[in-house]
């Protein structure tokens, strides 16, 4: 992907908001509110401001204007620039068009979930399921309203992203959750010996040293292994 001068997302939805008008940070927060994308961005005050001078420092941005309403401190108004609508427009391309890696919690604790019993990881996963749910209702709730009010769809594209990604991980948990209790997952049977040893005071050093010695051959494959290897 492209090296960006100001890489933060936040940026992006900065340069979206000043797009479409001069503001200042704080009229930009309360836009970027009002219409629910700190669901998307992750949005607080202190960090918008950073962007902000860091989106002009780099010439993306200029200040327009200093205001002052009352006793209120002073309020600098912001605009975009020219090499600021085409960072926003080039960035914006490259975000739709090109997947990218993200390196997602849940998929950190998969690859890591063999340390632990397998009946807790299947309580575990299931205890996440129902948390998705949940978050999945919230959303529905969300649609719901967004139908009475006869908001386009345009309005509501990155919830129904959002639903569409943690309907698919909710699938995928459970399945995962349900095959692990019934043994149906590869490996189940190694994995579930393995912690029944290692109550026993055998270490996982030790039945990584000579795994078909302690675990049968099903545990074969664990000898291919590289040494350094997680297993």
């Amino acid at each position: 992907m492209t090296r960006r001068r100001v890489s933060n997302p936040l940026a992006l939805a900065v340069l979206g908001c000043l797009s479409e008008r001069p503001m200042h940070p704080y009229e930009i927060s309360t836009t970027l509110r009002t219409r629910g994308k700190e669901q998307s961005i992750k949005l607080n005050y202190g960090s918008l401001y950073s962007v902000v001078e860091s989106l002009q420092k780099h010439g993306l941005i200029s200040a327009r204007e200093t205001t002052r309403e009352g006793r209120r401190p002073e309020r600098t108004v912001y605009e975009i620039t020219a090499a600021g609508q085409d960072e926003f427009e080039d960035w914006l391309a490259e975000l739709l068009s090109t997947p990218v890696r993200d390196y997602t919690s849940l998929e950190a604790g998969l690859s890591l979930m063999a340390a632990m019993p397998p009946d807790e990881v299947a309580r575990l996963l299931s205890e996440r399921a129902g948390k998705l749910q949940m978050e999945i209702g919230a959303l529905d709730a969300m649609f719901a309203y967004g139908d009475e009010q006869k908001l386009p769809e345009i309005f509501m594209v990155e919830n129904m992203f959002r639903r569409a990604m943690l309907t698919a991980e909710l699938e995928f948990v459970r399945r995962l959750a349900d095959d692990i209790r019934s043994g149906h997952f590869g490996g189940t049977a190694v994995w579930r010996r393995m912690h029944e040893l290692r109550a026993e005071g055998i270490s996982f050093e030790e039945m990584l040293g000579d795994p078909v010695a302690h675990l049968g051959e099903e545990a074969r494959p664990l000898v291919q292994l590289p040494p350094g290897k997680d297993r």
